[in-house]
């Protein structure tokens, strides 16, 4: 079906200010959605109150609004512009919150706005705890035990039932505001009151913990056809108990059978159509690792946090596309803009690996919690593709730029076993380089998973980056001596480390050369970057728009061939 007629003008809510919980990738989302609706003929009406976005550049909309994102603003707005249709769903929660204000209280009736793409309904039974809970049940999708409360009286009936731990999660709040866990009565009662307070529903779902479970995640789209297509699945390295925020993401999923990813997969796209979302949904479920049980933990009905990575983890533009759903175009209508060749209704193939890592704000405020639990602490994050896991994880965290360039942390070979098991049993910014000590010290495999839950196969690959650390150690010492005849790294060594993501940097470090030597050596060895594309579509199709990444893997088909040899700025 073609655009709606009907709609001329749209009113876009952007997200706000950047604070903890919510970063740029809405700001993103939003520019996506602008242009995307411009490209179909209708004029976009913009309000939000951060002037310092790409979002709120001037050839961004047709009106920008910079105000205050509250009911009486977006009414006055609304009253002037007469917009034809609202888009609720690019704004994160911010934006997603007002939206369902103005519905509720009849302000889009009143002038006779539309709500594009999501219906208001859709938005309730999944942001309402007790709605959600009551549809998963009718699907026959497993939720946890759970409990619906606004009162502390409430609180003190659900402590009554005697099911430790407890995992509170208010109701329409951004980034786990108000959440946390509690391991009795009394700290139910005050994370329970400090959720009700914040709430702006003043609600909270207790439900029984599954702390330890993998978190699992799905982006899926819908339009209104009912066509649905899974955009890109990712796995938290770190078990239930961390806010994905916090948690280190890798895409796709690495340790689930076919079985397993089927299994969340089809339960995804049940889910999606059961709540009738049109545009982007993410899911997010929990599997125990020793079986096939998993439970539906959450639904975001809106373009997230996790909608921006899968979205340039793939190439795919989910808020591009969500947009065009909005306005009645239908995911086989709609162009995939990188290929200019296939449909939004193909389902993206990659083949890399994304890992995402958290940047937090430590290094500014020293003496602040470090420890990650259900309520987010990060304030942005880094994004790193390669070829290999290890080589992705390496990338993001140098990038993540705290003086860091492998997985050895400053200080850390003077910490005492109790420190480094404090670390491993409870979760802070600093455990992943706490589980490569480990690791250093000769702890088992098996010790450190049982430790941290999390899943033996990441563990084993960070045990791979250890067992690299040392032989460069050791060729680094034979080489300056001249032991083996020459003082030079071996290059088969050498072409190891960067297929695995070590950094000259890196390698010049834990080998005393200089890092201009090791680039020296290297470059005699052979071994330059290729560059690789992100299109979409595994190459199957021609890209015209695509990205690239820089992986030290040697393809004959290298999409990029010459690309490394050129000038570059």
């Amino acid at each position: 079906m073609p655009k709606h007629p009907d709609i001329h003008r749209v009113l876009v809510i952007g997200s706000g200010p950047i604070i903890i919980g919510q970063a740029a990738e809405f700001d993103y989302a939003g520019t996506q959605a602008c242009k995307a609706l411009r490209e179909e003929g209708c004029e976009v009406i913009l309000l939000n109150s951060n002037p310092a976005t790409i979002m709120t550049d001037l050839e961004m909309a047709d009106r920008v609004y910079v105000e205050p994102l509250t009911v009486e603003f977006a009414e006055r707005i609304i009253a002037k512009e007469r917009p034809d249709g609202l888009v609720p769903t690019l704004g994160g929660q911010t934006g997603l919150n007002l939206a369902t204000e103005l519905a509720e209280k009849g302000i889009l009736e009143k002038y006779n706005v539309r709500l594009l793409g999501t219906p208001l309904s859709a938005i309730q039974k999944a942001e309402d705890r007790e709605y959600f809970r009551a549809l998963m049940r009718e699907i026959g999708e497993p939720v946890p035990e759970s409990w619906i409360v606004e009162s502390e009286e409430g609180l003190r009936e659900v402590a009554k039932a005697d099911v430790w731990p407890l995992i509170i999660r208010p109701a329409y709040t951004l980034g786990g505001t108000g959440g946390g866990f509690a391991e009795n009565e009394e700290e139910l009662l005050e994370i329970g009151g400090k959720g009700l307070a914040l709430s702006p529903r003043h609600q909270v779902m207790v439900e029984r913990s599954v702390k330890g479970w993998k978190e699992i995640e799905y982006e899926v789209m819908r339009d209104s056809a009912d066509t649905c297509i899974t955009i890109c699945s990712m796995e938290n390295i770190d078990p239930m108990g961390i806010h994905t925020g916090d948690s280190i993401v890798i895409a796709p999923c690495q340790t689930l059978s076919d079985k397993e990813y089927q299994l969340m997969r089809t339960a995804s796209l049940r889910i999606i159509r059961a709540l009738g979302i049109e545009g982007g949904c993410n899911v997010q479920l929990a599997l125990n690792p020793e079986s096939y049980e998993y439970y539906v933990i959450e639904v975001n009905p809106r373009v997230s946090r996790s909608s921006a990575l899968a979205s340039k983890a793939t190439g795919y533009p989910i808020a591009r596309v969500a947009a065009k759903i909005a306005v009645g175009l239908r995911l086989d209508e709609i162009l995939n803009s990188v290929t200019g060749k296939t449909l939004a209704c193909f389902e993206p193939a990659i083949d890399y690996v994304v890992v995402k890592v958290p940047r937090w704000p430590f290094d500014k405020f020293v003496l602040a919690d470090r420890s990650v639990t259900t309520q987010m602490k990060a304030t942005g994050e880094v994004m790193a593709i390669a070829r290999t896991f290890e080589a992705a994880l390496l990338k993001a965290v140098r990038g993540t730029e705290t003086g860091v360039h492998g997985l050895r942390l400053k200080g850390i070979a003077q910490w005492g076993e109790m420190e480094l098991e404090e670390v491993l049993r409870n979760p802070s910014d600093e455990r992943i380089y706490a589980v490569a000590e480990a690791l250093r010290r000769g702890w088992d495999v098996d010790e450190v998973v049982n430790m941290t839950a999390i899943d033996p196969w990441f563990v084993v690959k960070m045990q791979g980056i250890v067992k690299l650390e040392e032989e460069l150690r050791h060729a680094g010492e034979r080489a300056r001596t001249g032991a083996d005849g020459e003082r030079v790294l071996p290059p088969e060594l050498l072409r190891a480390c960067k297929k695995r993501g070590f950094s000259d940097r890196d390698i010049a470090e834990l080998t005393q050369f200089t890092e201009a030597e090791i680039r020296e050596q290297r470059k005699s060895a052979g071994l330059t970057p290729a560059y690789k594309m992100v299109d979409t579509c595994a190459a199957e199709f021609e890209a015209q728009t695509p990205y690239f990444y820089s992986s030290y893997e040697p393809s004959v088909f290298d999409e990029a061939a010459g690309f490394a040899e050129r000038e570059q700025a």
